[in-house]
């Protein structure tokens, strides 16, 4: 995997251009530490607040690369893939009994790849806690090259006082194999005007219902992986659901990406001010703007209230910052 820094950073910098902004000095010194670590093969753990490039950086440095032998995963989509491929792997009626199910899931997810990319890496569920740190010690222990984004430092990971000792070990694998880059400055860039917004970034904000709305009480049913689930409509590949049917049932994560990959425009309506929601549906609410944003589907909120009066107490909750930061790209 070795590459020249020059040519990628002017790769970087060209497709930056294209896109309507300009690298500013950290970022530059984000790409060159990323080289450092291709070249040398070794780790690099990349951290620091919402919305200062982390993503972007990375992932054209990843696409930059020039090797097949590279994985991108995002948080959301790798577990839900890793859940279902340990799920098949135990029900299988040919299961092989002395098969360790978890560990050969990771191994395929992994597979042959040298550089693995880990993109919004956040720790906050116990059961995770036990995946993610299994899988560091697989790819550690076969030399493959990580990059992981996040807006934790490795220490801070699995925040929860009560949990947090059962990432230490992941903690101790990440501290021991990787160095880090912190990517912090005063600008959200989220929160800057692009010159043509596409995707998640062309939704909207809004507090006038749309004309082409489903009636108030229209419903209709989704299934997903099984599951009959309440929506306001589906039409024309437009996904209609409202805040209580999409946040205030027990609904995982999984099934947010399934909609999303069936539907490639959501409208979200009837949002409350976000600290009424109970403390379960606010966490929920967190993982589809993830979802949505990095999925890039394009999405319509509809509220009574504008924005800001939304996110007003947001600072409550654990992971909110990167919602509020994602809620900035679109139109109000």
């Amino acid at each position: 995997m070795r590459a020249s820094t020059g040519r990628i950073l002017k790769r970087i910098e060209t497709r930056a251009t294209d896109t309507g902004f300009s690298l500013d000095e950290r970022q530059i010194e984000l790409v060159r530490a990323l080289a450092h670590a291709v070249r040398t093969d070794t780790s690099l753990f990349v951290h620091g607040p919402a919305g200062r490039g982390k993503s972007w950086v990375t992932n054209a440095f990843f696409d930059a690369v020039p090797t097949s032998r590279k994985t991108r995963v995002h948080f959301h989509g790798f577990l839900a893939e890793l859940h279902r491929s340990i799920h098949r792997r135990r029900t299988a009626p040919d299961r092989d009994e002395n098969e360790d199910a978890v560990a050969q899931a990771i191994a395929d997810a992994v597979g042959d790849s040298r550089l693995l990319f880990f993109d919004e890496f956040h720790v906050h569920d116990a059961g995770d806690a036990r995946l993610l740190t299994l899988l560091l010690a697989h790819v550690f222990s076969r030399g493959v090259s990580v990059i992981i984004t996040s807006n934790y430092a490795p220490a801070d990971l699995l925040p929860d006082p009560l949990w947090h000792h059962l990432f230490e070990d992941g903690i101790a694998l990440i501290t021991e194999n990787m160095a880090t880059f912190e990517l912090a400055g005063a600008t959200d860039y989220r929160g800057v005007a692009q010159p043509a917004p596409r995707g998640f970034a062309s939704g909207a904000w809004t507090t006038v219902e749309p004309v082409d709305a489903p009636a108030a009480d229209a419903t209709e049913t989704s299934i997903v992986n099984g599951r009959d689930f309440a929506v306001r409509a589906v039409r024309d590949d437009v996904l209609w659901v409202t805040f209580a049917q999409l946040c205030e049932i027990p609904t995982a994560t999984i099934e947010y990406l399934e909609w999303a990959a069936r539907h490639p425009h959501w409208v979200i309506t009837d949002l409350p001010v976000f600290a009424d929601a109970d403390p379960q549906a606010q966490q929920r609410f967190i993982n589809v703007v993830d979802v949505l944003a990095d999925l890039d589907v394009p999405t319509t909120f509809v509220s009574q209230h504008p924005l800001d009066d939304f996110l007003a107490g947001t600072n409550r909750r654990p992971d909110a910052f990167r919602m509020v930061s994602r809620l900035q790209l679109v139109r109000r």
